[in-house]
């Protein structure tokens, strides 16, 4: 029995040993999908140059996923040890293992809030004036997984419209991300699209931050184009997340590494969080429990 014992304990000192050894040597980042994937390699570049001497490993590698899906499978598997997400993707990561990451930090806002909006938008060219005038034609959501460009919308919504969104529009469909859904609303192939936006700011600029102000910046959208239709009521900024199995002196450094970014490289900051920020803020698991709650009564995980 004794040896039983003793082998068990060194097979688990082993199995903790090798996780740290992990740590020490790769720090691995997913990236959300639905923005061209070049560009998501880009903006996190400057992670990728600052991070190993910050945390002590030999290299960070970049994992850009197809779809939001992709990162929230790979946190769940323990693949990724840091990635930014919505309020919704990290509640589905909950809802399947609430041990599986941590959420440490969120963005705020440059009015000071910590939250942004869904957005829906159209073709100006088509004349649509209000949500009403969209009775009836196709609506296209970003992702499955997106707080704003799927669960917020369908639990907002039906609110502004009268009725549930299945019965207002003809058809809703999935546009494979916010910057492909946009992209589609203007070839013609939705009639109208949600996606994200801070809210803060003015819509002829793409606001301060969100997917818009990132598609005006990379030269890829004329908000002339475009016409808003409706606006959600705020929701809780995405988090931050961490493996949760991660050693706690990394974490302790990222966090810090994080927490300074804003001023020790604004240039890096912004690029990560595709817009204009204030800084980031501590959060934990009950900033996201509306999210949460929302999630499991719309989707169910």
């Amino acid at each position: 029995m004794f040896k039983k014992v003793l082998f068990a304990s060194v097979a688990l000192l082993t199995v903790a040993t090798g996780a740290m050894a992990e740590d020490l040597k790769e720090f691995r980042i997913g990236i959300l999908g639905g923005e061209n994937e070049a560009d998501r390699l880009k903006s996190y570049q400057c992670m990728v140059e600052k991070l190993p001497s910050v945390l002590g490993v030999e290299k960070v590698s970049l994992f850009p996923a197809a779809d939001y899906d992709g990162v929230v499978q790979g946190l769940l598997g323990g693949t990724l040890d840091y990635a930014e997400l919505g309020a919704s993707g990290y509640a589905k990561i909950y809802l399947a293992n609430a041990k599986a990451v941590e959420p440490i930090l969120t963005t705020v806002q440059t009015d000071g809030s910590m939250g942004y909006h869904s957005v829906l938008v159209a073709r100006k060219d088509k004349g649509y004036k209000t949500i009403e005038d969209l009775k009836g034609k196709k609506l296209g959501f970003a992702d499955p997984d997106s707080t704003s460009g799927y669960l917020v919308p369908n639990v907002t919504l039906p609110e502004a419209l009268g009725m549930p969104v299945k019965e207002f529009f003809a058809s809703t469909g999935f546009g494979g991300g916010h910057e492909n859904l946009v992209l589609e609303v203007l070839k013609g192939n939705f009639d109208a699209g949600t996606t994200w936006a801070s809210g803060v700011g003015e819509f002829k600029d793409g606001y301060t931050s969100g997917n818009l102000r990132k598609m005006v910046d990379k030269g890829i959208l004329n908000m002339d184009d475009l016409v808003q239709l409706w606006e959600s009521p705020l929701i809780p900024n995405g988090p931050i997340v961490v493996r949760t199995s991660m050693n706690q002196d990394m974490k302790a450094k990222f966090k810090d590494f994080m927490m300074n970014l804003p001023k020790s490289d604004p240039a890096c900051f912004s690029a990560i969080q595709g817009g204009d920020f204030k800084s980031y803020t501590e959060v934990n698991v009950d900033f996201y429990k509306p999210i949460i709650d929302a999630r499991k009564a719309v989707i169910g995980g």
